[in-house]
Formats: structure tokens, C-alpha cells, sequence
């Protein structure tokens, strides 16, 4: 993966994760509602949307993908600090370039999104997210947490 790609990854994965948040939504619901080409499509514009806020860019990709109000809502019940849709993006493009195989790289994002892992980090009252990478790369690919 090229530096550039890694950067759009990391964009589209906090992307995902902005607007999972403000929606109220699982971040596979995300994915599964704007789908392959659309991810295509948000990796292809990511170079220019860094140039725009999270928030504008959150706003048309809801309106066009018409995605409405869930009630997943991961950070009013949450009792401890709440990590940056930032740093959640980057956890999400480094699992990304280390579980797929070259050129399957939007498959893997919408599958990562779409497993179990990605609700078990987006419960802020445990601290899975805090642990090593590594660790949730491993549970991900055997398909729940390990011991």
C-alpha cells in the first residue's frame, strides 16, 4: 500500500467512524448502506475531502446515502474517556493493510466494519480498544476475542 492510500484509508475510516457516531448506527450499517462502489468512490474523492471538514463531509455522504438515525449510540452511556473518531480510523487502516491481500483492500474494510470486532471497539466502557493491535488483528481473523 502506498503512502497515499494509507492516508485515504485512514481518511475513509474516520470518515466511517464520524458519521457511525452522529447517526447513531452500527459502523457496518455504515458500510453495508453506502456499499463497495461507494467506498470506491469515498477512497477515490479522499484526497480533496481532507480539504474539507468531517462535518460537511459527513452531512452530503448521510444526504446521499440517505442514511437515517439509528439508536447504537456508543458515547452518552459511555463512563470513561472516549477515544477521537481519529484514532479509531487509524486502528481500523492499519487492520486494513495488515489483514488484506493486496487489491482487496475495500472488501476487507467492509467486512473488518461488518464483524463482530467493530462493535466490541465501539463499546468505550471496556478497553479493547487500548489493547495491542495485534490483539484484536487476531481476534477479528478467529472470529471473536481471544483469551
Amino acid at each position: 500500500m502506498t503512502e497515499k492510500e494509507r492516508n485515504d484509508y485512514f481518511y475513509v475510516c474516520a470518515l466511517i467512524e464520524y458519521i457511525a457516531r452522529e447517526t447513531k448506527n452500527h459502523r457496518g450499517d455504515i458500510v453495508n448502506q453506502i456499499g463497495e462502489d461507494g467506498i470506491k468512490k469515498l477512497l477515490y474523492d479522499a484526497e480533496v475531502d481532507h480539504c474539507l471538514s468531517f462535518e460537511q463531509v459527513s452531512d452530503e455522504v448521510v444526504d446521499y446515502y440517505k442514511i437515517k438515525q439509528g439508536n447504537f449510540d456508543t458515547i452518552s452511556a459511555c463512563k470513561y474517556s472516549i477515544p477521537s473518531f481519529l484514532d479509531i480510523g487509524k486502528l481500523y487502516s492499519i487492520m486494513i493493510e495488515d489483514c488484506a491481500k493486496p487489491g482487496d483492500e475495500v472488501s476487507e474494510l467492509m467486512k473488518i466494519f461488518s464483524s463482530f470486532i467493530s462493535d466490541e471497539i465501539s463499546n468505550f466502557n471496556t478497553d479493547l480498544y487500548y489493547q495491542n493491535p495485534n490483539y484484536l488483528e487476531w481476534s477479528y481473523r478467529e472470529g471473536k476475542l481471544l483469551d
